[in-house]
């Protein structure tokens, strides 16, 4: 594995640890705080970093590179802005209630393209864009449901 490999799949893994910290504190106390604030941003500016630098290994390559994780990765990355600055500008009590739910949806579509890469750069798993994709939202939606149970087993 190159250095910049290294150094990118360690960041985004990075990224993905500081905002499932955000996300899931967050969702226990039910409240957003600065705190959450702060991992949303530190998730943001990882995954944007490792990103970047795993785009830049792209380019350098030369060779045929898939869309999809490029694509996928792109629409996480603007949920994650998206959700950060909700979270930074939110106003109202009945907004934040409700802020906890956006927060797990963005976390598991996050997943989406974390998985993905994983699988499509791993060479000894030899998986084509269909099968990572299929794989992916498989996990992420185990996650989901989950989630949802686990949340009605604590409100009822």
């Amino acid at each position: 594995m190159s250095p910049m490999l290294a150094t990118a799949s360690a960041v985004i893994s990075f990224a993905l640890v500081a905002y499932t910290i955000g996300v899931f504190s967050e969702r226990r106390l039910g409240e957003l705080k600065r705190s959450h604030l702060v991992f949303f941003w530190i998730g943001l500016i990882c995954d944007s970093t490792g990103t970047g630098l795993m785009s830049i290994m792209a380019q350098n390559s030369g060779g045929a590179m898939s869309p999809l994780h490029p694509v996928t990765g792109f629409l996480a990355i603007a949920l994650m802005l998206f959700h950060a600055a909700w979270a930074t500008y939110v106003g109202n009590e009945k907004t934040r209630r409700g802020f906890h739910t956006l927060s797990i949806g963005v976390w598991l579509v996050w997943l989406v393209p974390y998985f993905v890469g994983m699988l499509i750069g791993i060479p000894a798993f030899h998986v084509s864009d269909p099968i990572a994709l299929a794989s992916a939202a498989g996990v992420v939606a185990v996650l989901a449901l989950a989630l949802l149970l686990s949340s009605k087993r604590s409100h009822a």
